[in-house]
């Protein structure tokens, strides 16, 4: 049993900044959580709370059903990866995946000292630890495709190797619970999709429980069981990342969750020929809300609110047809779609058309907003008052 649980964690540095703010969170065996959010945000630091590389200032850290705040590092069982990979350049592989064992062999490691120095054998336990280590090396090697560089030195190795390595002496171990601290963040991208894609299928082989720490949003909405979004120390939403992209809690996590960010506009909802729509009166424009979301929204009526829109959620219509009319100020190609800048009146927004839809620059295009996917916040708040239904999949 190796599930890791937070009750009411807090942690407060001496200069009185709050990192973490009464954080409480369960996280089930075999589990991989991803905490996200921005930097010093807190995520970081709840993940070395868990290591117990921090003291709380309160609450408790439970892993396998045991309080362990009063536990060493080094005796909570869990094996931490780093940003950057920190290797001991004069082993070569094979030895930096078996240092940490041989370290904490302790006694052992006495006994064959005192074994070469009296020019004797190694004992037989000794002589089965080390063949037990030399199996876990192996192990970890097979998996993680480092076979063939076992004999190299950490200077020969190109950095997703490294991280090869560092992850794979954390492998050898053993331990109830992964913590990774953006351990790809250092990589190119394309030598990070493909780490992290065989992070997860690793993950899912060894069904081991991994609380993993990003800002990146494709390695959390990819790799997450569940995503965790923080700011500022304090926990907004956690839930499987489709259902937190679809239905965001709050202003924060609908614009922080989602490349390009999600559109807003402020404006008031009212009645219009006895229905309701978004009025935005400084683009002199009403959006009528459909009869779904005008039931949805009718509670808010007269009510300032910030209306969300996600780019894919904006697309182009004939003229005539009933769209906002908006200037295409630039285009980016991204393949066989693209991201359009429009604007109106001062106000931009992002949208992601489809490349063969031909729209060009300072072209004057006619936009529809997919409402029934629109997402609507308190202005003052920021708290969601409705968000889009789930679509396929949420």
């Amino acid at each position: 049993m190796a599930d890791v649980v937070l009750e009411h964690l807090s942690k407060t540095f001496p200069n009185g900044a709050q990192a973490v703010r009464d954080l409480s969170l369960q996280i089930a065996d075999g589990e991989l959580v991803v905490l996200l959010g921005p930097s010093g945000c807190g995520k970081t630091t709840t993940l070395r709370l868990i290591a117990g590389l921090e003291e709380p200032t309160s609450g408790t850290v439970q892993i396998g059903g045991r309080v362990v705040n009063a536990l060493p590092p080094r005796a909570r069982n869990v094996a931490m990866v780093f940003q950057k990979a920190t290797l001991y350049p004069q082993m070569n592989v094979r030895r930096n995946l078996a240092f940490g064992l041989r370290m904490r062999r302790g006694g052992s490691g006495l006994a064959r000292l005192l074994a070469r120095w009296l020019r004797l054998g190694p004992s037989p336990r000794v002589q089965k630890e080390d063949e037990q280590i030399q199996q876990r090396v192996a192990d970890a090697a097979r998996l993680l495709g480092l076979e063939a560089l076992l004999e190299r030195a950490p200077g020969q190795l190109s950095g997703g190797q490294q991280q090869r390595v560092a992850l794979g002496r954390a492998l050898v171990r053993q331990p109830e619970v992964f913590l990774l601290d953006e351990p790809l963040s250092q990589l190119d991208s394309r030598l990070r999709a493909e780490l992290r894609h065989e992070l997860h299928l690793l993950q899912r082989r060894l069904r081991k429980t991994m609380i993993y720490v990003t800002h990146d949003q494709a390695e959390a909405m990819t790799l997450a069981d569940r995503l965790v979004v923080m700011d500022r120390g304090l926990v907004h939403q956690v839930d499987r990342p489709l259902a937190v992209y679809e239905r965001p809690i709050s202003r924060f996590v609908a614009g922080f969750l989602g490349w390009p960010a999600m559109n807003f506009l402020e404006g008031r909802l009212e009645g219009c020929d006895g229905e309701m729509c978004f009025a935005c009166p400084s683009l002199g424009v009403k959006l009528n809300l459909g009869a779904g979301k005008a039931k949805e929204w009718a509670a808010h009526a007269g009510h300032e609110v910030t209306l969300g829109i996600r780019p894919e959620d904006l697309l182009p219509v004939s003229p005539g047809r009933g769209g906002l009319v908006m200037q295409v100020v630039m285009i980016e190609a991204l393949g066989s779609a693209c991201l359009v800048t429009l604007e109106r009146q001062g106000w931009q927004a992002t949208a992601r058309f489809d490349l063969r839809q031909g729209v060009e620059q300072q072209q004057a295009i006619e936009v529809c907003f997919q409402m029934e996917h629109a997402h609507l916040f308190d202005r003052q708040t920021g708290i969601a008052l409705s968000s889009g239904p789930r679509r396929a999949g949420g």
